[in-house]
């Protein structure tokens, strides 16, 4: 919100509610903030940090939102008016006791070690919702993104910044094609060939949007100077990520995970791998630090040289958080924009098969592709440099963690 002053607008940095907190903390009416005489004493239950039986009447302690813990009290029951929060409170009890001593019906009274883990579940809840908002705020495409923990007290990645297409490194430029198509139907009449055809490659959709090339070959998309608008079916990657997705925690070692919250048909595309383009030079130095912490985030842009890298680590949008398999559901496609820079190609994902919601998504950090099932026009340019992105910079011996039948046991 804001203040203002003789028609200015100061940006204030409280939020709405934090400046209700103060008001009754200081027992203030204001109008404006919609405290009134009436709600000035309605206080708002933050989480709940314990719980005990006492002659069948149920107690719970309470952290009120705005109030220091020693503000903490013991309130009954039928007090509570905060049906979510019991729930949540109820729904972590049970999940640990059965962790714990393998039951689910709460005792009379809670032990300290299991009051304090739910008062630390209960904090990272709300940090990871936090993140949740921040996420959804930044993101430019129409999927929501949901986070989700329900496996240890890990919260928030403390170093990652979401972004929603390439930070350019410093020296590198990325030119803006100079020209477009002419096309009054890009999918059934096109003008000599539309983008693909100029740059001497296929149309890369059907008329749902899918793609129908082979992996290995590159898809050239409609850009902003074509004279084709925003439903042309060759603008597809550059509209974003129309799915909802969640970010969760892995119950078996691989970290967090994305898991797809919509159906997928095959074919379409899911979402770009971005992050911030460096040299090699560079990626070659990161690298080093990045094997001491185990990380995978740095994707060489070779589909026809080894110039560029993308590193995820930092700077990156979901895809940060897609785990490897050897048995992948995702698909890695060049992509090709409003910059034709061959050294410089936007990085893709589209399905391989059906994905139903709930179901995992995968992509394989040491994909190969198959020279002879190409059918790429440049079939007489060396392989080694005309295939798809490479995996993230290969130094450290792996272990893999994929669990499938088809795995190779070690990443790389």
């Amino acid at each position: 919100m804001a203040e203002n002053l003789k028609g200015c607008s100061v940006c204030c940095k409280s939020s709405w509610n934090q400046l209700q907190d103060l008001c009754r903390l200081a027992k203030l009416s204001c109008p404006a903030l919609g405290v009134s005489k009436k709600n000035l004493y309605d206080f708002e239950v933050e989480y709940l940090c314990d719980y005990k039986k006492i002659r069948e009447q149920e107690y719970y302690l309470v952290k009120w939102r705005g109030y220091p813990d020693s503000e903490n009290t013991w309130e009954p029951r039928q007090n509570l008016k905060c049906v979510r929060v019991l729930k949540q409170f109820h729904k972590d009890l049970e999940r640990e006791l059965v962790r714990r001593h393998r039951r689910s019906k709460p005792p009379r009274h809670l032990d300290p070690n299991l009051a304090n883990y739910l008062v630390q579940k209960a904090k990272q809840r709300r940090a990871l919702q936090r993140w949740e908002q921040e996420l959804n705020a930044k993101r430019s495409h129409l999927g929501r993104i949901t986070v989700e923990n329900e496996v240890d007290l890990d919260g928030p990645p403390r170093s990652f910044v979401y972004i929603n297409e390439y930070r350019v490194g410093e020296g590198i430029t990325l030119n803006q094609v100079a020209v477009g198509c002419e096309c009054q139907d890009c999918l059934l009449a096109p003008t000599g060939g539309c983008c693909p055809g100029a740059s001497l490659h296929k149309f890369a959709y059907n008329d749902q949007g899918q793609v129908r090339l082979k992996a290995g070959q590159p898809i050239y998309e409609c850009n902003s100077r074509c004279c084709c608008g925003y439903d042309c079916p060759n603008r597809v990657v550059q509209k974003g990520i129309r799915y909802d997705l969640c970010i969760f925690r892995t119950n078996d070692g691989r970290g967090w995970g994305v898991r797809t919250l919509e159906k997928i048909r095959k074919n379409s595309f899911v979402m770009e791998y971005v992050g911030e383009i460096i040299t090699s030079e560079e990626a070659e130095r990161r690298g080093q630090i990045y094997d001491r912490q185990g990380a995978t985030y740095l994707f060489d842009l070779d589909y026809v040289e080894d110039v560029y890298t993308v590193d995820a680590a930092y700077y990156g949008n979901i895809s940060h958080f897609v785990n490897h398999s050897c048995d992948p559901n995702l698909q890695v496609y060049n992509v090709f924009i409003d910059n034709l820079d061959e050294r410089l190609p936007r990085i893709a994902f589209f399905a391989t098969r059906t994905i139903w919601a709930g179901e995992e998504l995968t992509f394989d950090y040491n994909m190969q592709v198959d020279p002879v099932d190409m059918e790429s026009t440049r079939m007489d340019s060396n392989f080694g440099l005309a295939g798809l992105p490479g995996s993230p910079k290969k130094r450290v011996r792996i272990e893999c963690k994929c669990g499938t039948t088809a795995c190779r046991k070690y990443l790389f």
